[in-house]
């Protein structure tokens, strides 16, 4: 068992470290005060240090690292999964412009990923070369506020084949990245037969976001946040929305396979960046603990304080171990033979990440619940993904059915 990063990976996670130093860390003040000064009018416009960033980002040639497949058209750069994990993580110490800075955010990874494996040359054309390109972003509407959506078969979004076109008409909400102006498409989930079983009455369909019958209504909050870096969460309704059958990714009754194959990749992507946030709240914790003074000693003095960074390294390896276990198993038996691994991460980061910037946040005191911090954004969008791709009591019923189920 070897625990050390490969030559390539070593090189590339060298590459990417400098260019956060250089690039993304001196960008985060001007990020935020771009988002604290924007309008109504131009809440929703691409900011300035995002677009730099990726602009940089691409010209250095760090880009589009959760692809696998190099030196072919529509392919990424070439890495396992094994070896996008540190740098993945990397990205999550800055969760609001790392991603974005490689072209690696979410959802346009899963999106791209699902046009990758089941798209047509014609929507590869369209759609993933531009996304690759970073020209254009987009949008994964799946979840509905009408039905409980940790059942992806719930989903009511109804698609009916009329002649050569499909027509659309349902409700969407928390559809992330689909404020940003630069989101040109949608991949809709729905129904396009309600009788044939279960699994196989979904379908997925691209929707360019200015066709008629396409309703952006609002960005949706998260605990107060628009997440405007990204793009916001926005509620969309769709009604008789005509589309080409081409526009269909894969074949009717498909879109229960794709959703688990995109979410397979999607939630160990969102582990990896997770373990970055852990780091910096564990780096901004240890920081704050050394300035500050309570009671006569410095509070890194303080036992209590000492217990929670002993408990948040020792939380941080774990996890680190774990999800470079399920990414290797990826790799070697598939996203199949690692679905137990991908609940276990799915279950375990979040919380354990939530818990550690907790602490973070108590050692900061009233900082640490302020907007001189990133703590509690990062608790707020961290405290998200307990929900997002499936929530931790869906992902622990199913795995301990596999569990039963060995004896």
């Amino acid at each position: 068992m070897h625990f050390g990063y490969d030559e390539k990976t070593t090189a590339l996670l060298a590459q990417a470290s400098a260019f956060m130093d250089e690039h993304v860390y001196p960008a985060e003040p001007a990020l935020h005060a771009e988002l604290a000064q924007a309008s109504r009018d131009d809440m929703w416009d691409i900011p300035a240090s995002i677009a730099d960033v990726r602009q940089k980002g691409k010209a250095a040639g760090l880009w589009n690292f959760f692809l696998p497949g190099e030196h072919a058209e529509y392919n990424g750069a070439g890495l396992t999964n094994l070896q996008y994990a540190p740098i993945a993580e990397l990205t999550g110490r800055s969760i609001q412009l790392g991603p974005q800075a490689f072209n690696c955010a979410a959802p346009d990874t899963g999106n791209m990923e699902v046009l990758h494996m089941f798209g047509t040359p014609e929507q590869k054309e369209k759609y993933l070369g531009p996304l690759l390109a970073g020209e254009i972003r987009s949008a994964f509407a799946m979840t509905e506020p009408d039905v409980a959506s940790s059942d992806a078969t719930n989903v009511e979004t109804s698609i009916v084949r009329d002649g050569g076109d499909y027509v659309i008409n349902g409700r969407k909400f928390y559809i992330t990245g689909a404020m940003n102006p630069n989101c040109q498409v949608f991949i809709v989930m729905g129904k396009t037969d309600p009788e044939a079983d279960r699994h196989r009455q979904q379908s997925m369909i691209l929707v360019d976001r200015d066709t008629p019958g396409v309703d952006v209504v609002r960005g949706m909050h998260v605990y107060g946040y628009q997440d405007r870096d990204h793009g916001g969460h926005a509620e969309v309704v769709f009604r008789d929305v005509r589309v080409p059958a081409s526009n269909l990714i894969g074949e009717e009754g498909q879109g229960f396979a794709v959703a688990q194959a995109r979410l397979g990749p999607g939630r160990i992507h969102h582990c990896m960046r997770a373990i970055g946030v852990a780091e910096r709240a564990l780096e901004l914790m240890c920081v704050r603990v050394k300035e500050r003074t309570a009671f006569g000693k410095p509070l890194a003095n303080q036992g209590v304080v000492r217990d929670w960074i002993a408990e948040s390294r020792v939380r941080i390896e774990q996890l680190r171990l774990l999800v470079l276990k399920t990414a290797w198993l990826m790799d070697t038996v598939g996203n199949r033979g690692a679905h137990t691994e991908i609940q276990a991460i799915k279950i375990a980061t979040p919380d354990t990440v939530n818990w550690i910037i907790d602490k973070a946040v108590q050692a900061h005191g009233a900082a640490g619940v302020s907007q001189d911090t990133p703590l509690a954004e990062m608790w707020a969008g961290i405290r998200t993904l307990r929900l997002a791709d499936g929530p931790d009591e869906v992902h622990k019923n199913s795995l301990a059915k596999a569990e039963l189920g060995k004896h």
